[in-house]
């Protein structure tokens, strides 16, 4: 019997355990499903070394754009930035080939971000986490890929997110055209700045707690580079400010405190590399597209993962999150 056609498979942990050992000439370890989303992570452990692999939907990342990926994290890991990066099999090849229901489905193997998420940070961490950020930066700007990763520009930030996302809000008139007024007139007012006086380069453009780790000793280490692409650089501080909205929005934090947060992020981040008061003043901008963005990220992964919350209530709550967002920061 032919094989039913097949959107998205999951790949049996025991397999890929025994498959991975070989490959990687790795003893004594484990592995389990860490994280089923729109791409498969696995935890392989064994005494005190913690490796993670991931497997990626070809619907989701084609071959070249995790080529891409793989390149840039070689490049920031030889360039001292604290990040996951990639490990090579025993043959010296990163991507490893499996061939699924639905077609063939790569993986790529990771160093494992040691420490935790710290959902709220204090000053010497947050110092730390600019620092770093700054640090990444410093290696990706104006940096040329072989590989292809999708750029960051207007058109995917913007016009692209616009279109994708208008059949999700049928019956949702009010609040579409809300979302299509208000990205048009940010990105007209953001053409109209000297954007060729903002630096340029590959953003990691998900800067958020849940994709970096702290230790005991305060080194941050960043991972999950899924969304990487070739866009100004000040897209990173403006995602990452997301994180102060939100603790302000869920009262657990006061405006007051999370500017005063973000100005020492922010100094971290002066310290390695300039920032300049156009940048800076900039982020909310960028920030309102972000937020867009990721409502594109739903429509496109709706039937591979966001299809049981992504529901009218949920689009109508987050486009409250964005009208928040406007009158608090776009004024």
């Amino acid at each position: 019997m032919a094989i039913f056609p097949t959107r998205y498979s999951l790949l049996s942990a025991s397999a890929v355990h025994e498959y991975l050992q070989e490959r990687y000439l790795l003893d004594d370890t484990t592995c389990r499903l860490l994280i089923h989303n729109v791409s498969d992570t696995y935890l392989l452990e064994g005494g005190t070394t913690r490796y993670i692999f991931k497997i990626y939907r070809d619907a989701h990342r084609k071959v070249e754009e995790i080529n891409g990926e793989v390149e840039l994290l070689n490049t920031l890991h030889a360039g001292g930035a604290s990040v996951s990066y990639p490990l090579p099999d025993k043959d010296g090849g990163y991507l490893q080939a499996f061939q699924a229901a639905e077609g063939i489905r790569y993986g790529v193997l990771f160093t494992y971000a040691e420490g935790q998420v710290y959902p709220a940070m204090n000053d010497e961490q947050l110092l730390q986490v600019g620092n770093a950020m700054a640090h990444i930066h410093n290696l990706t700007a104006g940096l040329r890929l072989k590989h292809h990763r999708k750029p960051l520009d207007f058109e995917a930030l913007v016009d692209a997110p616009l279109r994708i996302i208008a059949p999700a809000f049928s019956g949702l008139a009010t609040e579409y055209r809300y979302l299509h007024e208000t990205a048009t007139r940010v990105k007209r007012g953001l053409q109209a700045l000297e954007l060729s006086a903002f630096s340029h380069g590959y953003c990691h453009y998900d800067f958020l707690p849940k994709n970096f780790h702290l230790d005991t000793n305060g080194k941050v280490t960043f991972f999950d580079f899924d969304f990487a692409g070739e866009g100004y650089l000040v897209n990173d501080l403006a995602s990452f400010y997301v994180h102060f909205f939100l603790d302000v929005m869920h009262k657990k934090l006061t405006q007051q405190e999370a500017d005063r947060q973000f100005a020492v992020f922010v100094k971290g981040y002066r310290e390695r590399r300039p920032l300049s008061e156009a940048e800076r003043a900039s982020i909310p901008y960028w920030g309102f597209l972000f937020w867009l963005f990721y409502f594109r990220f739903y429509c496109e992964n709706f039937e591979d993962w966001s299809n049981f919350f992504f529901t009218p209530r949920f689009i109508k709550d987050r486009v409250g999150w964005m009208k928040t967002w406007e009158e608090w920061y776009l004024g």
